[in-house]
């Protein structure tokens, strides 16, 4: 029972959308209402205002890293194992994509993930980032970024620990961060994919 409501727990935490909650509150337009719909800080970004992507890209990501903390905390006081720490993992995310405050139409996941994969461990985490940051940089494409990172953070995992007990979760994760690109890919493919910052794709 412990181990469900840690799941139901972090499933609630991922769908707080703070694209949604940032872009309120400093006054400006519902991202979903422009630019690529995505309830995210890349879309966020597109409105203009830097600082509202910032603290969204930093809500979303410590989201991620707060649920599985937390339950990492207290995973031995409520006899939670292995398998419910995989499942709180991929539950926060899950949330963020699926959130049950936005009638389950969420961002793309890679900031929550992003936060997730420092709370398994800081090193996994910095790997991951600098994967994203790397193709960020030389390409301008947030979401070539994403997909690369996606398909090698599974890989940088079992690097470091082998299949351990969150190998499942993260391989989860990188799958469901590719398809939720699927989009992103054809745009890509064609040339027609926004670069970071730009308002909208030409």
């Amino acid at each position: 029972m412990a181990t469900l409501v840690f799941i139901v727990l972090a499933y609630l935490i991922g769908s707080l959308p703070f694209a949604v909650i940032v872009s309120r509150t400093m006054g400006l337009a519902d991202p979903r209402s422009y630019g690529s719909g995505n309830p995210g800080a890349t879309n966020v970004l597109r409105s203009g205002n830097k600082k509202a992507a910032v603290l969204t890209l930093i809500g979303d990501a410590l989201k991620g890293w707060l649920a599985v903390y937390l339950a990492q905390r207290f995973a031995d006081t409520w006899g939670v194992g292995d398998f419910g720490l995989a499942a709180v993992a991929l539950a926060v995310f899950m949330g963020h994509l699926y959130p049950v405050f936005l009638r389950f139409a969420g961002g793309k996941g890679v900031a929550t993930a992003a936060g997730v994969l420092f709370a398994i461990h800081p090193v996994l985490g910095l790997a991951v980032l600098a994967t994203w940051l790397i193709i960020a940089i030389f390409f301008r494409y947030s979401s070539l970024a994403a997909l690369v990172a996606a398909v090698f953070a599974p890989l940088y995992y079992v690097f470091m620990s082998g299949f351990g007990p969150y190998a499942p979760a993260v391989i989860v994760m990188a799958i469901l961060l590719v398809y939720r690109h699927r989009a992103n890919i054809g745009k890509l493919m064609a040339g027609k994919e926004s670069r970071i910052g730009q308002k909208k794709a030409k």
